[in-house]
């Protein structure tokens, strides 16, 4: 697949910078790369659920960091546990182990199912992980020649070399060519489409790798036919099924796994954003098929499993398995849904829980989201539609302070 990049979500819609940011951001651009269409803000502090630019403007947040201030700005118990394992232990090499990375790792597999798990720091290394652990568990098993993953048009998954390939997205498979190989598309929802490409691969399939919800692709939900047929045709074939929940895991969607909705659980499963509250934390779960696959030396990470990141994730991981917690997630999704009912420029909303997208009627997602911006709110976009990704510990009064807004500017 090759295709054009598209850059055109945010860059240049705000020109200016907000009078007291101008230091920091001409300081920045003077020496980063430009790789981000950046909205020109630069932020100072945040707690709860709101953050404060470095003019003093103060703005809801209904995107959490693209999803991954999970618990909001600061959350006293979640800091608590990180400046404790700060003062401990910051960092210790993964040839010696630690107490926290082993509870966490112990609360993690209690709370998905899933028996083994391997540390890194993205959710593009947690996919990456995902797909040597495919491969090789095929060729310990079959052989060589057995090493295709199928992955969905309209995916992302990452922007290492091997996940942009993996990711069914022309706009990203350009510039940095040759991209790896093994990788093949097929349509989300189009179970004819897999069936035939199935057949067209027989015998050199290894996995088949899926969004649940697909974030970065517009917010679209696969249907509960498709997720069906995907787990059955996999294991007549003994084709691992991996699921991608980056976006869409650690209690996003109203469920600690959006395969719980589905009813499914995968062999391999990849998290990261929320996981860890803010830090940096990717992990790729396995069930008992590949339990034995990796062996010493066969992969790893300088900072996967981080005693840090581990602290900030077992803090996280208490706040969601709390009792009712996972059940309010799923009542402010409605109250989203409710709210945006009677907005006049809202075609539909899709997604579950706290992850909503918003089709539009006339207006533009990128310029809602700058005149969001100047309103004193943080949105997102995804494709066309505005996304939203609030921390889950949002409260209804901040939440509907945040979508009157958001209607108001919808409406105007």
């Amino acid at each position: 697949m090759t295709g054009k990049a598209d850059n055109t979500d945010i860059t240049g819609i705000m020109d200016t910078a907000p009078s007291g940011n101008e230091k920091t951001i001409e300081k920045f651009d003077r020496h980063v790369m430009h790789s981000y269409g950046r909205f020109p803000i630069a932020m100072k502090q945040g707690s709860g659920r709101s953050c404060t630019d470095e003019s003093g403007r103060e703005y809801i947040d209904l995107g959490s960091g693209i999803g991954t201030n999970s618990l909001g700005y600061c959350d006293e118990k979640w800091a608590d546990a990180v400046c404790s394992q700060v003062r401990t232990l910051q960092h210790n090499s993964n040839y010696y182990y630690t107490e926290v990375q082993a509870q966490f790792a112990e609360r993690l597999s209690e709370m998905t199912g899933c028996r083994n798990m391997f540390f890194c720091n993205s959710g593009a290394e947690a996919n990456e992980c995902a797909i040597k652990l495919a491969r090789k568990y095929s060729f310990d098993k079959y052989g060589e020649g057995r090493n295709i993953i199928i992955t969905l048009v309209n995916s992302f998954h990452g922007r290492t070399m091997a996940t942009l390939a993996a990711t069914g997205q022309d706009t990203f498979h350009n510039y940095f060519f040759p991209f790896p190989g093994g990788f093949e598309y097929t349509p989300a929802n189009d179970i004819p489409a897999l069936e035939a490409k199935l057949r067209e691969l027989d015998g050199r399939v290894c996995a088949v790798m899926m969004e649940y919800i697909q974030g970065e692709g517009g917010v679209n939900p696969l249907s509960q036919d498709f997720v069906d047929a995907v787990f059955s045709l996999c294991g007549e074939k003994d084709i691992l099924v991996i699921t991608d929940e980056v976006q869409t895991g650690v209690g996003r969607t109203g469920r600690f796994l959006a395969g719980e909705w589905f009813g499914h659980r995968a062999d391999i499963v990849t998290l990261a954003k929320g996981i860890a509250g803010g830090l940096p934390m990717g992990v790729c779960l396995s069930g008992e098929k590949c339990s034995g696959v990796f062996t010493p030396g066969t992969h790893g990470s300088t900072f996967g499993g981080n005693p840090v990141s581990c602290a900030g994730g077992l803090a996280v991981l208490d706040r969601v398995a709390s009792e009712g917690f996972l059940d309010s997630v799923t009542a402010k999704g409605q109250l989203i849904r409710d709210m945006l009912s009677s907005c006049s420029e809202v075609v539909s909303v899709s997604g579950i829980g706290l992850m909503i997208g918003i089709e539009l009627k006339t207006k533009k997602a990128a310029e809602v989201a700058r005149t969001a911006l100047d309103r004193g709110l943080l949105v997102l976009t995804a494709k066309e539609k505005v996304r939203l990704l609030p921390p889950l510990t949002i409260t209804e009064n901040e939440l509907r302070r945040g979508i009157e807004i958001l209607i108001d500017i919808l409406e105007g």
